[in-house]
C-alpha cells in the first residue's frame, strides 16, 4: 500500500503541476494497483462457478482487485467538484467502514488503518470545508480513493459470507454510483471509449447546484446521502434486508417532503440581483429604504421601481443562483 501510495502521489503531483494526459494517470493508478496485488492484497472471495483451474481463478482475482482498486480510486476523485466534498464522503465511508470491520470482526491492521485515515480527514476536513483555506487536489483525493478502497479488502479479507462482501461497496455507494452513471452518460452522449475522459457538468453535485442549491447546500446533501448509503450497510448487517430496505424507505419520504418545501421556499422567495451593480433583492427582508416592506415579492414591485444602488430599472435584475 506505502509504495503504490507513492507511485500514485508521483503521478498525480504531475497532474496538479502540468496536467497529464487521463490515460497516463489511468496508468499510473493501474500501475499502482498492481504493485499491491503483487504484495498479496487480492479479492478471493468473489470467484465465477465457470472457472474451474487454479490459474483462471487467480487470474479472475488479479483483474478483480486491479479494477476495484482503480475504479474507487477514480470515484473519489471524480466527486471531488466543490470545497470539502471528497474529503467529507471519504470521512463518512471511512466510519461507516470501521463501524462495520468492528461489527464483522474483521483483521485488526484493517481497523487500525481505517481508523487513521478518519482521524485523519476529521483533522484536514475544517479547512478543506467551503470557503475553503487548503485544497485537497487529484493527489488528496486519489490517495484517498486508493487508500478506502485496500483497506476494504483488507477489511473482508477472511469473510466468506456474499452479503458481507457488498458491504464495502455499499459504503462507498455514493462516488461508485456517481461514476458509473458518469460513464455510462459520457459513452450515451459522446459515442465513443474517448468521451469517458472527457470532463462535463453532469455530476451529482453539478445537478444539486443547478437545482437552485448552493455550494454548502450541495455537499451538505451529499454528506447526507453518503451517511444513508453507510447507514444503510451497517443495518444490512446487523439487522438484515428488511429492516434495511425500510430505513432506506424513511429516507426517501423524508428526502420528497424536504424537496417540495425547499421548492416552495425557494420560488416563494427569490431572490434577485442588478446586474449593474450586484445588488440583491431578497423579499423577506425587503428594503426599507427603498420604501419596499419584507416579505414583498420582486413581481410585486412596482414597474417604475428601481435599484437603490444604482438607479437601474426592473429589467436589469436577473434571478440571483
Amino acid at each position: 500500500m506505502f509504495l503504490g501510495g507513492i507511485v500514485i502521489s508521483i503521478f498525480c503531483v504531475f497532474d496538479d503541476i502540468i496536467t497529464i494526459k487521463p490515460l497516463v494517470k489511468l496508468l499510473g493508478q493501474v500501475i499502482a494497483a498492481s504493485i499491491v496485488v503483487a504484495f498479496g492484497v487480492r479479492i478471493d472471495e468473489i470467484t465465477p462457478a465457470f472457472l474451474t483451474t487454479n490459474e483462471l481463478k487467480e487470474a479472475f482475482s488479479i483483474i478483480l482487485t486491479i479494477g476495484w482498486i482503480v475504479g474507487v480510486t477514480n470515484a473519489i476523485n471524480l466527486i471531488d467538484g466543490l470545497d470539502g466534498l471528497s474529503a467529507g464522503i471519504s470521512v463518512i465511508s471511512a466510519v461507516s467502514l470501521l463501524i462495520i470491520f468492528v461489527l464483522n470482526g474483521s483483521p485488526l491492521i484493517s481497523i487500525l488503518l481505517i481508523t487513521a485515515l478518519a482521524g485523519a480527514l476529521v483533522g484536514f476536513l475544517p479547512f478543506n470545508f467551503a470557503p475553503a483555506k487548503t485544497f485537497i487536489g487529484d493527489t488528496g483525493s486519489n490517495f484517498l480513493g486508493f487508500s478506502l478502497s485496500i483497506i476494504s479488502i483488507l477489511g473482508v479479507a477472511k469473510t466468506y459470507t456474499a452479503a458481507v462482501i457488498v458491504l464495502p461497496l455499499l459504503a462507498l455507494g455514493l462516488p461508485i454510483f456517481d461514476t458509473m452513471w458518469a460513464i455510462v452518460r459520457r459513452l450515451i452522449k459522446g459515442k465513443s471509449i474517448k468521451a469517458i475522459f472527457k470532463a462535463d457538468k453532469g455530476h451529482l453535485h453539478h445537478i444539486i447546484v443547478s437545482r437552485g442549491f448552493s455550494q454548502k447546500q450541495a455537499v451538505l446533501i451529499l454528506y447526507g446521502i453518503a451517511a444513508t448509503f453507510g447507514i444503510f450497510a451497517i443495518i444490512l448487517l446487523e439487522s438484515g434486508i428488511w429492516k434495511a430496505l425500510s430505513f432506506l424507505l424513511m429516507v426517501i419520504v423524508a428526502l420528497g417532503l424536504g424537496y417540495k418545501n425547499f421548492q416552495a421556499e425557494k420560488f416563494d422567495s427569490q431572490r434577485y440581483e442588478c446586474v449593474e451593480c450586484k445588488y440583491i433583492y431578497n423579499p423577506k427582508s425587503g428594503n426599507e429604504k427603498a420604501g419596499v416592506k419584507p416579505g414583498t415579492e420582486f413581481e410585486d414591485l412596482p414597474d417604475n421601481w428601481v435599484c437603490p444602488v444604482c438607479g437601474e430599472g426592473k429589467d436589469m435584475f436577473q434571478v440571483h443562483r
